[in-house]
């Protein structure tokens, strides 16, 4: 152990990646374990229409976080005024600005959604969720600073606080309404908590209200092409609960959110550790400045990688069990939802490390490019599919999209001399006898699940 402590001591950026790299990827798995436990909690106090109706609910205030995202926070990460008070304020007021704007859009489109999808409680939710917009633009541009220079130890604790109370008021509130606003108010609770704890415990400037046109130019043309990019990668985050939502009940989403839930881990789990620290390692390790570091890159990218196929394996050949295990039998049905979902991420996974090279560099054009096309194959593999064979048939659409991207991917990291073709073939070659082995052992269930999700509702 000891060479590995010395390694995590000390302000060397490999230092400060390790260290990044393990908070990240504690708080994310303690983040994920409370959202598991409350899951379990909340599951046997509310139904599985209450799931299906927040996942609705979830996709409205992502999507309107994404539409709108004109990106302050990897601007500060890669510009080389990052430091700068005045740059930090004028990014500080852009995002109160959107804040405030994005809790007025998530009223004005609540009715509308309601309407839509025959839901009239959506109406009420939806104004209330965006509350969580407005409290997450007052936060202080001290967070970005801190994932600027891979510092993000503090601040992921303070994450988990603010998680961990907002769900003991989630479950408190469910055992006492059991209704589903149990569900948003425990999002207000831990979004206000998170800025409480951040003004209060987190080291750092003070971020005031104020305005510099160079910063300003240079944060909205960086962020053009990334608002862009946010708006086509709405449909790449949630386009699968955006559709799926016309062809399936509220239980069958309800059931396909929590199987998602659980395959997913592994692969946001990957994307939030590379979002923390991709950015401020090409940064200042350009894979193309020298043979030395790429090769660092490289055993970065085959670890991570590695790390990502082994937990993606054990939710692919043990998803059923593992659904058993902590659900009732209300809930069965998502066993073999996880293990499918599990199988198609795996061509995310091969080339998941390749994107931030471009945002590193300031390349958001190009990264745009990637991110549009992503979400057109994506949106055209979900609808057909979903036309085809309902549920089996988007998310067989889903993987099929992710190996139609994958040439674009290549094109946008050759460009930047990220593009590693011995990594991908050998994590191919895994992924492909990990589908087999998988779709092998649980065939029958798979078989179920088509013939009961096969068509629509």
């Amino acid at each position: 152990m000891s060479p590995i402590i010395t390694r995590l001591r000390g302000e060397g950026l490999l230092a400060r990646v390790m260290r990044s790299s393990v908070w990240t990827a504690l708080g994310y798995g303690a983040s994920q374990a409370l959202r598991l436990v409350s899951n379990l909690i909340l599951t046997r106090l509310l139904f599985p229409e209450a799931f299906g109706l927040m996942a609705l609910v979830s996709v409205f205030i992502v999507g309107l976080t994404m539409f709108s995202d004109v990106g302050t926070h990897p601007a500060i990460m890669q510009h080389k005024r990052g430091d700068d008070p005045a740059f930090l304020d004028t990014a500080y007021t852009i995002q109160v600005a959107r804040g405030v704007m994005l809790w007025l859009a998530s009223a004005l489109i609540a009715w509308p959604a309601a309407l839509f999808y025959g839901q009239p409680e959506l109406a009420l939710l939806l104004p209330v969720a965006g509350l969580s917009l407005l409290l997450h633009g007052l936060e202080p541009t001290r967070v970005d600073t801190a994932a600027r220079h891979l510092r993000v130890g503090r601040l992921t604790a303070l994450d988990l606080v603010s998680q961990l109370v907002g769900v003991v008021s989630m479950v408190l509130l469910a055992w006492a309404t059991q209704s589903v606003w149990a569900l948003a108010a425990g999002w207000i609770v831990s979004s206000g908590t998170r800025l409480c704890l951040i003004l209060l415990a987190l080291p750092g400037a003070k971020s005031r209200l104020g305005w510099e046109w160079a910063a300003a130019r240079d944060l909205l043309h960086f962020g053009f092409w990334l608002f862009l990019s946010t708006a086509f990668g709405f449909m790449v985050a949630q386009g699968d609960k955006a559709i799926l939502g016309k062809y399936l009940t509220l239980e069958q989403l309800g059931l396909y959110n929590i199987g998602f839930f659980l395959a997913s881990f592994p692969v946001l789990l990957g994307q939030t550790i590379g979002g923390r620290i991709l950015i401020p390692l090409y940064r200042e390790r350009p894979p193309g400045a020298s043979a030395e570091n790429f090769a660092k890159l490289r055993q970065m990218r085959f670890a991570m990688s590695g790390a990502i196929f082994a937990l993606l394996s054990v939710m692919a050949l043990g998803g059923e069990w593992l659904v058993d295990l902590l659900y009732d039998e209300r809930y069965s049905m998502a066993g073999a939802i996880l293990v499918v979902t599990a199988v198609v991420q795996i061509p995310t996974v091969i080339g998941m490390t390749y994107d931030q090279s471009a945002l590193a560099a300031g390349d958001s054009r190009r990264y745009f490019i990637l991110t549009a096309v992503r979400a057109v194959f994506l949106v055209t593999g979900l609808i057909l599919g979903a036309e085809s064979r309902g549920l089996v048939g988007a998310l067989a659409g889903q993987a099929l999209a992710a190996i139609a991207v994958y040439p674009v991917l290549i094109w946008l990291a050759r460009r930047h001399k990220a593009w590693d073709p011995l990594h991908d073939a050998c994590f191919a070659v895994l992924g492909l006898a990990l589908a087999v082995v998988a779709i092998a052992l649980d065939s029958s269930a798979i078989m179920a699940l088509d013939a009961t999700f096969g068509g629509q509702p």
